[in-house]
């Protein structure tokens, strides 16, 4: 017997399914008559998806600047894994993991190359806060909790260090078994020329298409060729929406030429998720979508692509074996203003609207989902 059986569930290619879930795991799926503890008819109304993935969060609650709490930013909106960007560094990543333990939503953490983490806007401003012996140690502790690392590389961020601190974690992600970097892109100096260069295959990229001036694109609205460089050596770009780091002009430019994001992730955290501009994923998705992406590619950036890029090999797919993350949504036919960080504003004729989790084989009604009643998990 099933603990669970999503009868007629929509997949994003539209076709419909049965998905059968026992002990966490997707257990099967097809046209399934076995018997489960509980059936859930969807009608072949509502979406199914392999839960979302936010690649880049903020969620360590004891952050002075950039605070949330997991399930905010997570299970409440849909998403089933977050992997926070850089909030702690290797003085405070034990705390932070021991504080997430008890969340419905499944938590990870990017370490920051900072030890002291984002106790302030310029901690890579000190040299000295980048202790590779403390790296290493914190990742030999939580070896299934960071996965990967992270360098804010913004003229406000480095000081007077330029381009040192990512050379100094280059050094660090080779001697610990080469986990992915996260890289912030924003104000230089470092210019993005020199950020790109060096970085190597599977290093993120992220505020991809920010509309500052050390952005992707050129004056003249071409792709940098340093940024080219670095797609073809492997390199990823995120988007990190963030209050200040997506640009509708930028993005659609981009996208125009064929330069898609990799992952799409909120970068949000309590005040831009509340007063906007970032809401939640599902919102940052739904942008996406009005600038032309398709809604398979949409998906792709927040569950197979997102979960290659920081390795988590049972997530990021809707197929027996993974873990029974799975998220429901719909795509709501209304009229809606979506505003990018600049305070552009897009007028689209659908939003994306996330109903339900269901997390390790547990459901979850959404804060949207319960005010619409659409089903009981």
């Amino acid at each position: 017997m099933f603990d669970l059986v999503l009868k007629r569930a929509r997949l994003v290619d539209d076709t419909v399914t049965d998905i059968a879930i026992q002990g966490g795991k997707i257990a099967a799926m097809g046209d399934i008559d076995e018997a489960a503890t509980k059936v859930v008819d969807l009608n072949g109304e509502q979406y199914v998806s392999a839960g979302w993935i936010d690649l880049h969060v903020h969620c360590y609650p004891q952050s002075p600047i950039y605070h949330d709490e997991p399930d905010s930013v997570g299970i409440a909106t849909g998403v089933t894994t977050v992997i926070d960007a850089g909030s702690t560094g290797a003085d405070d990543v034990d705390t932070f993991y021991a504080l997430t333990r008890q969340a419905v939503t499944d938590v990870y953490a990017l370490l920051n190359i900072s030890r002291v983490g984002l106790i302030a806007q310029n901690e890579l401003a000190n040299m000295e806060n980048i202790d590779a012996d403390a790296a290493a140690a914190a990742i030999k502790r939580h070896p299934d909790f960071i996965v990967g690392l992270k360098a804010r590389m913004s003229s406000s961020v480095v000081g007077e260090n330029g381009i040192t601190p990512l050379e100094r974690a280059k050094a660090i992600q080779q001697a610990n078994g080469s986990l992915p970097l996260m890289v912030h892109i924003g104000n230089n100096p470092p210019n993005l020329d020199e950020i790109a260069a060096l970085l190597t295959s599977g290093d993120i990229i992220t505020h991809c298409y920010n509309g500052k001036p050390n952005r992707i694109l050129t004056p003249a609205g071409e792709l940098r060729a340093s940024v080219s460089g670095a797609l073809r050596r492997g390199v990823r770009l995120d988007v990190g929406h963030g209050t200040a780091s997506l640009s509708f002009e930028v993005a659609r430019k981009a996208i125009a030429m064929g330069i898609l994001p990799h992952t799409i992730s909120s970068d949000i955290y309590c005040r831009n998720r509340i007063s906007g501009p970032v809401h939640s994923l599902s919102r940052v998705m739904a942008k996406f979508l009005a600038l032309g992406m398709s809604l398979p590619q949409v998906i792709a950036c927040v569950t197979t692509h997102a979960a290659d890029a920081v390795r988590l090999k049972n997530k990021g797919h809707l197929a027996p074996g993974y873990d029974a993350d799975l998220t429901i949504f719909t795509l709501k036919r209304q009229p809606i203003t979506l505003v990018d960080a600049e305070n552009d504003a897009l007028q689209a004729d659908q939003d994306l609207v996330p109903l339900a989790a269901i997390r390790a084989g547990k459901g979850y009604m959404t804060e949207q989902g319960s005010a619409e009643h659409a089903f009981d998990l």
